[in-house]
C-alpha cells in the first residue's frame, strides 16, 4: 500500500495511479464539504434544511441560515486557535446544531471526530488520545448523562484537548455569534473527518475519510434513493453514525436540497409523531428498530401515509422481518449494507421484490471491487475466490473504501491485503445479479464440535415463527464441543413461547441437527450498542456470568 499522497504519515492513501483513475472517472470531483454547502445555499437558500428540537424548542434552519451558522462557528473556532488539520471531537445528539457544528468544523479546516452520545469516559478518552484532539464539542446533559462534566474530565487527562465547548452554553452562543468570514478551503483529497469502526473486539479504530471519497458516496446514495428537494429525511439513529449520516442520511438529504428532521429518540412514538407532523418521506432504521416499529404500527393512530421508503441496514435484516415491514408501515423497503470503512450496497427501488426481500443490495460504484474468499483462511487474498454462489468472506476496495485505519499500522497489516483490499469480516453470497446476501460475520461463526454454525442463519429460522419478534444467537463455551449455541428470543406481544417449542420449530424446518439451538432464552429485550444494534457482546457476557454463578 502506498503512503502519503497528501494524506500525511498517519494515513494509508490510494496509490497515485488509482487516485488518478477515480478523478478521471468523475468519482472524485475536487469539492469540499464547505464548498458543497456554499453551492447548496446558492440553489436552495430559503428552503428548510434542518428541523429539530432541543429542550422542547423546535428549530428550523433554512439553507441560508445553516450556511451562516457554519461560517460563524468556523470563524469562532479559528479565533480560539483551532487550526487546519486539528481534530475536534463532536459528541452531539440529534439536534439541529449537530449539522451547523460539523459544517463549521469543516469550514475551519479541522476534522470532526464523530463519536456517539452513548460513548462514555473511557471511550472518549481513547478517541481524544488516539486522535490528539484539540477540542471537544458536546452538550450539557443528554438522556440523564452529564456530558459536559465527562468532557471536561477527559480534557484534564488528555494534554492535547485545549477546549470543551458545550452547545447551549453562553460560551458556545458567543462563539456561534462570531462575525463570519471566508477561510481557506482545504485540499479535497485531504482527510475530512474520522469515523469509528464497528469495533467487534476492543475499542473502535479511527477511520479517515476524505472530502473527495465521502462526497462521492453521498452523491450516489442520494441518487440511488431518489432524493429530491421535496424529500423529507428523518434521522432517528444517532446522526454521527455512518448509516444515518450518509446512506443517504443527513448529508444525502442536504445534497439533494431536501429537508432533514432530527429525531430526539428512535422510539415509535416519537418517530411516528414526526412522520405525521413533518410529512416525512424517507428514513433509515436498524432491524431491531424496524421490528419494534412493525409491532407499534398495528396500534398507532398516527398518519404515516407520507412515508414512501424505509431503509433497513446496520445489520442483516432477516427475510421474515423484511416481508413484514412494507405491509405494516405502508411504504417501500430498501435494504442497505455498508460500513464506515467505505463499501455501501443498496437494493434499488426498481429491483424485483424477491431481490429486495432476500438480499442486502449491490455496490454503488462500477469500480467497487468485490472478492469473496475462503473464510477459514485468514490469509486469503483477492486471488482465492470461492466458487460462484458459495458463501465466503467479503473483501473490497474502491473509490470510497479506505486503504488503512488512522494510526493503526499493526492492525492494518491484517485488516487489509497487501494490494489494498479491505477484509470486511462479513460472510456473504453473491447472486448472479451482483446483489450480495449477507449470511453473517466471520467472527460470529459458531464452531460446534467442528461444525460451523452461522448465527444469522439460525436467527432467520427463529424469526419465521409467528410468535418471535426478534432473535439473536450467540456462542456458549462448552467443555466437550468447544462451543454450543444459545438463542435469545423476544416474543411478539401476547405470545407465550417455550424453548422446547422453538427448538422443535427450527428442527422441523429441515435444518441440520447441529444448527438447532442448544439453549433458548426468552427475554423482554436485547441490550443494544450506541447506534441501536443488538449487542451480542453483552449477551455473551450475560451467559458467562450465568455459568459462573452456576445458572
Amino acid at each position: 500500500m502506498s503512503e502519503g499522497h497528501g494524506l500525511g504519515p498517519d494515513h494509508v492513501a490510494w496509490p497515485p495511479e488509482v487516485a488518478a483513475h477515480y478523478r478521471a472517472a468523475g468519482y472524485w470531483r475536487g469539492q469540499t464539504f464547505g464548498a458543497l454547502l456554499t453551492s447548496l445555499t446558492a440553489a436552495y437558500a430559503d428552503r428548510t434544511a434542518v428541523v429539530g428540537e432541543r429542550n422542547g424548542t423546535v428549530s428550523r434552519l433554512s439553507y441560508a441560515e445553516l450556511d451562516d451558522a457554519a461560517h460563524r462557528i468556523a470563524a469562532g473556532l479559528v479565533d480560539l486557535g483551532i487550526k487546519a488539520g486539528d481534530r475536534v471531537i463532536v459528541q452531539l445528539p440529534n439536534i439541529p446544531e449537530f449539522v451547523s457544528v460539523i459544517f463549521g468544523v469543516w469550514r475551519a479546516g479541522a476534522w470532526p471526530v464523530f463519536t456517539l452520545p452513548a460513548h462514555r469516559h473511557s471511550e472518549l478518552r481513547h478517541f481524544a488520545t488516539q486522535s490528539e484532539a484539540a477540542a471537544i464539542i458536546t452538550v450539557d446533559h443528554h438522556n440523564r448523562h452529564d456530558h459536559a462534566t465527562m468532557a471536561k474530565a477527559v480534557a484534564a487527562e488528555v494534554d492535547s484537548v485545549r477546549h470543551v465547548l458545550v452547545v447551549g452554553s453562553q460560551e458556545f452562543a458567543d462563539l456561534a455569534a462570531t462575525p463570519p468570514r471566508e477561510l481557506p478551503d482545504p485540499d479535497p483529497g485531504s482527510v475530512a473527518f474520522l469515523q469509528l469502526s464497528g469495533g467487534s473486539t476492543g475499542l473502535p479504530k479511527l477511520i479517515p475519510r476524505t472530502h473527495d471519497d465521502y462526497l462521492y458516496s453521498v452523491r450516489e446514495s442520494a441518487r440511488i434513493c431518489a432524493l429530491r428537494p421535496e424529500s423529507v429525511y428523518l434521522a432517528v439513529l444517532p446522526a454521527a453514525h455512518n448509516f444515518p449520516l450518509s446512506s443517504p442520511g443527513v448529508l444525502g438529504a442536504l445534497h439533494a436540497g431536501a429537508t432533514t428532521v432530527m429525531s430526539p429518540s428512535p422510539d415509535a412514538g416519537t418517530a411516528f409523531r414526526l412522520i405525521e407532523s413533518e410529512k416525512v418521506t424517507i428514513t433509515g432504521v436498524v432491524p431491531p428498530l424496524a421490528a419494534a416499529w412493525v409491532q407499534a404500527a398495528a396500534h398507532t393512530d398516527r398518519d404515516l401515509s407520507s412515508l414512501q421508503v424505509i431503509l433497513v441496514g446496520g445489520a442483516k435484516c432477516s427475510r421474515e422481518l423484511a416481508e413484514r415491514i412494507g405491509p405494516a408501515l405502508g411504504c417501500q423497503l430498501q435494504q442497505v449494507f455498508g460500513m464506515a470503512e467505505g463499501l455501501v450496497c443498496y437494493t434499488r427501488l426498481d429491483d424485483p421484490e424477491q431481490i429486495v426481500l432476500s438480499t442486502q443490495g449491490r455496490p454503488i460504484s462500477p469500480d467497487d471491487e468485490i472478492r469473496i474468499v475462503d473464510p477459514d483462511d485468514p490469509d486469503a487474498s483477492a486471488e482465492d475466490e470461492v466458487a460462484p454462489g458459495e458463501v465466503g468472506a467479503l473483501l473490497t476496495r474502491g473509490p470510497y473504501t479506505i486503504r488503512g485505519y488512522y494510526r493503526a499500522a499493526e492492525h492494518n497489516a491484517t485488516a487489509f491485503t497487501p494490494d489494498g483490499f479491505y477484509r470486511t469480516g462479513d460472510l456473504v453470497r453473491r447472486h448472479p445479479s451482483g446483489h450480495l446476501e449477507v449470511v453473517g460475520r466471520v467472527k460470529e461463526q459458531i464452531n460446534r464440535g467442528g461444525e460451523k454454525v452461522a448465527a444469522e442463519e439460525v436467527e432467520n429460522h427463529l424469526m419465521a415463527h409467528p410468535g418471535v419478534l426478534d432473535a439473536a444467537v450467540v456462542a456458549v463455551p462448552d467443555e466437550y464441543l468447544g462451543e454450543r449455541t444459545c438463542a435469545y428470543v423476544i416474543p411478539t406481544e401476547g405470545s407465550e413461547l417455550t424453548g422446547a417449542e422453538l427448538r422443535r420449530f427450527v428442527r422441523e424446518r429441515g435444518v441440520a441437527a447441529f444448527k438447532v439451538p442448544d439453549l433458548v432464552m426468552v427475554v423482554d429485550s436485547f441490550p443494544v450498542t450506541g447506534v441501536g444494534k443488538t449487542s451480542k457482546r453483552e449477551l455473551r457476557a450475560a451467559l458467562a456470568a450465568l455459568a459462573k454463578n452456576g445458572g
